[in-house]
C-alpha cells in the first residue's frame, strides 16, 4: 500500500483547504493522494486546530465517508469561542460514525460442471478384484478374475467435472457410468437407512448438477492416494466411500472410514 502515515494540522479557518485537499487530486503534499482511501482513519485535536493524521489499517470506505462529513459539519457552526472544546468536536463526529460490522455472505449452492476429460476404465481393487455386473440384479460385485474372464469386467466412463467453489488441490469430482448404457453409480439412501451404492439409470445429459437436485447422489469426489490409488467419496454423503469386500464375490457398497472393507482402488485402461 502506498500510505503509511501523514499528519497535517490546521486552524478553523483552513477548513476549506483541507476540504479541497480531501477531495482533490491535486492536494498539498502528494502523499495524501492514496489509491487505498479506505484505508486511512483520521484524528482531530482541536487544541491546536484540526490535526489530520492518517495511519495505514484496515479502515471501510463507509467510515471515512463519515469522518468526512463530520469534518463538513464543523466548517458550518458558529463556536461560542475561537476553539471548539474536544468533546463537542467528538459528539459531532460520534453522530456520524456508523459501526462497520463483519457480514459473512450465504454460501452458494455448490454446482458442478462437466468438463470434457472422460476416462474410459476398468476398476479393481488392491487385492485385484474387478468389478463386475451381477447377471442377477442390477449391482455389482467385486470378483476375482481369472485367464479368460477378463470380458467380464464391467468398463466405465470417468467423466469429471469442476467446481468454482472447489478449494486448491481438492479432490475431483466424478461420475461413474457403465459404459454403453445409461446406468451410473449413486450413492442413496432410502427410509431412514444408512447410505447404500446403487445403479441409477439416467437418460439426460448431465452437464450440470446442483446440490440438492435429484442426480446429485451421482457425484463422487475422487482422491488418488499412493502412488496409483484411487478412493471415491461420496459427493452428497461424506465420509462414505465405494467399497468391496475382503470376501470374492460379495456386492460393491458404500461404507465408512475405518471400516474392515476395501476402499483403495486402481483403474485400468486395458
Amino acid at each position: 500500500m502506498a500510505c503509511e502515515r501523514y499528519e497535517k494540522t490546521l486552524a478553523s479557518d483552513d477548513a476549506s483547504e483541507t476540504d479541497s485537499a480531501i477531495y482533490s487530486d491535486s492536494a498539498g503534499f502528494d502523499e495524501m493522494d492514496c489509491s487505498d482511501l479506505p484505508a486511512m482513519s483520521c484524528r482531530c485535536n482541536m487544541h491546536e486546530g484540526i490535526k489530520l493524521e492518517m495511519w495505514r489499517h484496515s479502515t471501510s470506505m463507509k467510515q471515512v465517508v463519515n469522518i468526512i462529513i463530520a469534518l463538513e459539519r464543523v466548517k458550518n457552526i458558529k463556536p461560542k469561542s475561537s476553539e471548539f472544546g474536544e468533546e463537542e468536536v467528538l459528539n459531532i463526529i460520534m453522530e456520524n460514525v456508523i459501526q462497520a460490522r463483519r457480514v459473512t455472505a450465504a454460501e452458494a449452492t455448490p454446482s458442478y460442471y462437466k468438463t470434457s476429460k472422460t476416462l474410459q476404465c476398468s476398476i479393481c481393487d488392491q487385492f485385484k478384484k474387478f468389478l463386475v455386473k451381477s447377471s442377477g440384479s442390477p449391482r455389482l460385485l467385486g470378483v476375482t478374475l481369472r485367464d479368460g474372464n477378463s470380458d467380464s469386467k464391467v468398463r466405465f466412463n470417468l467423466s469429471m467435472y469442476a467446481s468454482p467453489s472447489a478449494t486448491p488441490n481438492a479432490s475431483q469430482p466424478v461420475c461413474l457410468a457403465i459404459s454403453k448404457s445409461n446406468l451410473y453409480l449413486a450413492c442413496t439412501e432410502s427410509d431412514g437407512s444408512s447410505p447404500h451404492l446403487v445403479l441409477k439409470e439416467v437418460t439426460e445429459t448431465l452437464n450440470t448438477i446442483k446440490a440438492g437436485d435429484q442426480h446429485d447422489n451421482l457425484l463422487f469426489f475422487r482422491k488418488e492416494t499412493g502412488v496409483a490409488n484411487n478412493t471415491f467419496e461420496s459427493v452428497k454423503y461424506p465420509g462414505w466411500f465405494i467399497s468391496t469386500a475382503f470376501k470374492d464375490m460379495e456386492q460393491v457398497e458404500v461404507c465408512q472410514v475405518p471400516s474392515s472393507r476395501i476402499t483403495d482402488f486402481t483403474l485400468e485402461n486395458k
